[in-house]
């Protein structure tokens, strides 16, 4: 009687083994499986980004955390009005991102006068989204000219202030520049949701 006493319990001693081994492997593969998630979610599919400066108000703040969809533009193009993100130009050896709305789509004509924006010689309704500021300073705009095949040109909403597609270190921005879209505003809380147009 002991004896299989003894042998019951060696088998459970070693079952208990197995069980920990077996829970120890299902937990490194889903730590695995989450970090890749994780990984191909901010590399191809989306990342938090933060607003810094005022030239989105009265659309976004800054400090506000933006969610950034980083696929939609893989299967389709940039639209008017629609808020991207590029790197601007480099200062101290870094391009810090930009946030601003795309105004002017490949190959139409743009041109700011008299504090409104043209397309193709007709005015640009942007009342949809806010702007009510004049523009004062048309930079390289204030001559018509034509955007190429695969560019983009992007004005921030707070026209006094934004450094955009009006200026020469700006310009206007490549297809290929143009890492993402804003999608989600994730902070403030009160604010959370989707960034109306």
């Amino acid at each position: 009687m002991a004896k299989n006493s003894t042998k019951a319990k060696k088998e459970e001693i070693a079952e208990e083994k197995i069980d920990w081994k077996k829970e120890l492997v299902s937990t490194l593969l889903y730590l695995v499986f989450v970090c890749a998630a994780v990984f191909i979610i901010l590399t191809y599919v989306g990342q938090r980004t933060v607003v810094n400066g005022p030239s989105m108000c009265d659309t976004l703040y800054d400090g506000e955390n933006l969610i950034m969809d980083k696929i939609s533009y893989r299967i389709h193009d940039p639209k008017r009005f629609d808020i991207v993100i590029f790197p601007g130009p480099e200062e101290n050896g870094e391009s810090p991102y930009f946030i601003k709305r795309v105004i002017g789509l490949p190959g139409e004509t743009v041109q700011i006068q008299d504090g409104e924006v043209y397309i193709n010689g007709e005015e640009l309704t942007e009342d949809t989204y806010g702007i009510t500021d004049y523009i004062d300073e048309a930079g390289i705009a204030e001559q018509a000219f034509t955007l190429g095949d695969e560019e983009y040109f992007c004005l921030g909403d707070n026209r006094p202030v934004s450094f955009d597609s009006r200026y020469e270190e700006v310009g206007p921005v490549e297809r290929s520049e143009i890492v993402g879209k804003v999608w989600i505003r994730i902070w403030p809380l009160n604010k959370f949701g989707n960034v109306d147009k």
